[in-house]
């Protein structure tokens, strides 16, 4: 297939365990966030990247049964070329995989993460 890329990974933990979801996680203390953004990338994927423009500011609220707020996340969405490594998973991923567009379908994506991923190819 040609065209654009995307890598997936599969959550290993809390929150969405078992999703697939484009690689990412927390900034450490101290830390910049285009560090953080290829030591997720690294530790998630393998992939060495160099990240690239802000596709997407967003939040990630998360609720438990009675309502109560569990996780609130603030999510920063970069474009990232890769420059080297290979890809497999790691740290909280089960499995990463190379996805084309075409294929993004059977990957149950949440609404949100299809919009970012639009917004990047574009």
């Amino acid at each position: 297939m040609d065209g654009p890329r995307i890598v997936l990974v599969r959550r290993g933990s809390q929150p969405s365990r078992g999703e697939w979801s484009i690689p990412g996680g927390l900034v450490e203390v101290g830390e910049r966030l285009a560090d953080a953004v290829v030591r997720e990338a690294r530790e998630e994927t393998g992939l060495e990247v160099e990240p690239g423009p802000l596709v997407e500011l967003l939040e990630r609220i998360f609720r438990d049964q009675e309502g109560r707020v569990r996780y609130h996340y603030v999510l920063a969405d970069y474009l990232c070329r890769v420059v080297g490594g290979a890809l497999c998973a790691g740290s909280d991923a089960t499995e990463a995989r190379w996805v084309h567009m075409g294929e993004l379908q059977g990957f149950d994506l949440p609404d949100v993460t299809m919009k970012v991923i639009i917004k990047a190819i574009k």
